[in-house]
């Protein structure tokens, strides 16, 4: 169980005056239990819907004792059941719902132990044939082929390229229409390599794990780390440009 602290200035006095919480406060109350937890993974959450803190009119988040109670149950699922954040999520909606629904019976495996219950295979990752790629996208060959020489799309095999292509594809053609020509897009290919694999970095060594929970939660790490990047990207961008996107 997690216990609001009195508090001291500040934060303490603003959960006395109106029973919510800054995120400040919330993450001191967190660490008492999860040490690891910050700012940004509290955030992360939210933006995953995890959980949805009240707003100020100033736009500052505002959390109840019961946000702080549902975190905390996040975050035990993540540490306890190495379950990724669409089964929490599921799980958290079926209790609201009333339903009895049990967690998998799984306990934070010890190095060189095998988990209690085999880990489920990860789903197949989606495909799209060269094809239908052109169709999607709407493209020709002749502008394929040209963004495949910069590097900005690439085949998974002979053929077949990763579902995103299609995403891809059509942001290079709406860049395309202000002007921006695929060989300028080079840099962002770049440093989007680059944060891959300052990401595959940080997850490599639970990929390497003997413990197949420890390899099943290494897929849910990424994803978060993943998404945490994007949005860092996204901030800069904006900050040096000094605009805000909606």
């Amino acid at each position: 169980m997690l216990h609001t602290p009195s508090g001291g200035a500040g934060d303490g006095a603003a959960a006395t005056d109106t029973g919510l919480m800054s995120i400040g406060t919330v993450l001191n109350v967190l660490r008492e239990e999860f040490p690891e937890v910050t700012i940004s993974k509290i955030r992360f959450l939210e933006s995953e819907g995890l959980i949805e803190p009240q707003r100020t009119p100033s736009g500052y988040r505002k959390f109840s004792a019961g946000d702080v109670e549902r975190l905390g149950h996040v975050l035990r699922m993540q540490r306890d059941h190495y379950l990724p954040l669409k089964v929490i999520r599921e799980h958290l909606e079926a209790m609201e719902r009333g339903e009895a629904v049990p967690l998998p019976v799984l306990v934070r495996p010890r190095d060189g132990e095998a988990g209690q219950e085999p880990v489920p295979e990860a789903p197949a990752v989606a495909r799209i044939g060269r094809a239908q790629l052109l169709a999607a996208a709407g493209i020709g060959e002749r502008e394929l082929a040209e963004w495949e020489s910069y590097g900005l799309l690439t085949p998974v095999e002979d053929g077949v390229y990763d579902a995103e292509a299609v995403t891809v594809a059509e942001l290079i053609t709406e860049l395309g229409r202000f002007g921006i020509e695929p060989r300028h897009l080079r840099v962002m290919k770049a440093a989007a390599d680059r944060e891959a694999g300052l990401v595959d970095q940080l997850v490599a060594p639970l990929r390497r794990h003997r413990n197949p929970q420890t390899r099943a939660h290494a897929e849910a790490r990424t994803k978060e780390l993943a998404a945490l990047t994007v949005k860092l990207h996204t901030a800069l961008v904006q900050t040096a440009l000094g605009v805000r996107l909606p």
